[in-house]
């Protein structure tokens, strides 16, 4: 099921470089621009209270939106957000036109759900090997994330993305024999146990020598 569509308000901006950047964000807004489908920029600005609010609720790094520019209505793909190293604040958001009757490429993440039975019965590990799956779709299917089962999966055993189940909007692009997730075999305990105790076993047997040979000549006197 697709993700409802999120309408954001944007004001057009002419300022441009690091000085006027910084006042529009000591103002309450962030700047973000619009790549256009017909190959132009537009430059915007978005309230950041607003935004942020809205990441809360969307943790897909690629989200489907609706700018409201001036009275026009412009669908664009969230594709990239970049934030301040010290504070972890947005500070630049960057836009993509889309048309929404045209199929896109885009990487929506894989969300695990439930608790294998190698892990709950036979205490193995499970391992995520493949965070996002990439497909094709039009924009108003991109999801959050896809959801895999996994309560299934014995030690040994791993989900591939052909096991993914997909309906017909969605094209897959990565390679279906890729490897989503597998239950590892636990760690033999005992083995591992042993081989730690036997390095100091060693040590102690040399010292023992080592002490009995210096004694040796005291025991003469």
């Amino acid at each position: 099921m697709a993700t409802e569509q999120i309408r954001i308000k944007a004001e057009p901006r002419t300022e441009q470089g690091s000085v006027a950047a910084g006042r529009l964000r000591r103002a309450g807004s962030i700047p973000a621009a619009v790549n256009r489908i017909g190959g132009d920029t537009t430059l915007v600005k978005l309230n950041t209270h607003a935004f942020v609010n809205m990441l809360r609720h969307h943790a897909a790094e690629q989200v489907l939106v609706t700018l409201d520019l001036d009275g026009q209505e412009v669908s664009a793909l969230m594709r990239e957000v970049q934030y301040d190293v010290m504070t972890g604040a947005p500070i630049h958001v960057d836009f993509g036109e889309v048309s929404l009757s045209e199929t896109i490429r885009v990487a929506i993440p894989l969300h695990l759900t439930g608790e294998p039975e190698g892990v709950r019965i036979g205490g193995g590990i499970l391992q995520q090997m493949l965070r996002t799956v990439e497909v094709e779709c039009l924009p108003n299917e991109i999801v959050d994330a896809f959801t895999v089962d996994v309560s299934a999966l014995k030690t040994g055993q791993s989900i591939f993305v052909r096991d993914l189940k997909l309906d017909a909007a969605y094209t897959l692009i990565t390679g279906t024999d890729t490897v989503i997730a597998t239950v590892a075999a636990p760690e033999d305990e005992d083995t591992e146990a042993k081989e730690e105790a036997e390095a100091p076993e060693v040590i102690a047997k040399g010292k023992k020598e080592e002490g009995a040979e210096g004694a040796a000549p005291a025991a003469k006197k």
